[in-house]
């Protein structure tokens, strides 16, 4: 039996980022253009975490671009680099903490895009969806589709083009699926035939 898809809530977003980048892959980005839709397994992910950290932007403060990351939890941050590339974020934590998850890599038709300025250019996303809620399930979502990822399947590495950052660029932050372990819980069922999964536990 196919397991029932579930979107995101404000609740699942409103809470430590990096328990959230962590838990976030093997979800699914979901988009729909003009009645079409598109979902992609998310692959890897980086954690920004509050003021403090020197590597996210709202640790120069609160200005018109960063507002959104002090808003309310599962809220689209998508900025403009290099003039050319968007990038996707959903802010994450309480109000007033400004933290939010760069969406950097999914599996698409079988395919890995990886990069954020590729995804937002194979998803369609682009400054119009700045400030979108992600947990109302119209044109961008994120998708809980019962797979799970073992433990020890996701490294942990430092945020990329951080430098800059000091000690915070050494944060292992950033999250990547290392090979393709997602299991529906229905694969799961067929593949042990009943048995506990004694090879790991689930996010």
């Amino acid at each position: 039996m196919k397991a029932k898809s579930k979107i995101l809530s404000r609740s699942y977003f409103n809470r430590p980022t990096v328990q959230v980048a962590r838990s976030l892959i093997g979800k699914y980005l979901v988009r729909v253009i003009d009645g079409r839709m598109l979902a992609g397994k998310i692959i890897e992910v980086e954690a920004y975490v509050g003021s403090e950290d020197k590597a996210c932007h709202a640790s120069k403060g609160r200005t018109r671009r960063t507002d959104v990351m002090f808003g309310p939890a599962g809220v689209a941050y998508v900025y403009l680099i290099y003039g050319m590339y968007h990038c996707l974020n959903v802010v994450t934590e309480r109000e007033e903490f400004p933290s939010a998850l760069l969406i950097r890599a999914i599996e698409l038709d079988g395919k890995l895009i990886d990069g954020p300025g590729r995804l937002c250019r194979a998803m369609q996303i682009d400054l119009s969806l700045n400030r979108a809620d992600l947990t109302m399930g119209e044109s961008l979502w994120f998708e809980d589709r019962g797979a799970s990822v073992r433990r020890g399947t996701v490294g942990a590495h430092p945020r990329i083009g951080v430098d800059y950052a000091g000690v915070w660029a050494k944060k292992p932050w950033r999250f990547r699926l290392e090979r393709d372990t997602v299991l529906t819980r229905a694969e799961r069922r067929k593949k042990n035939k009943g048995a506990p999964d004694k090879s790991g536990a689930p996010c």
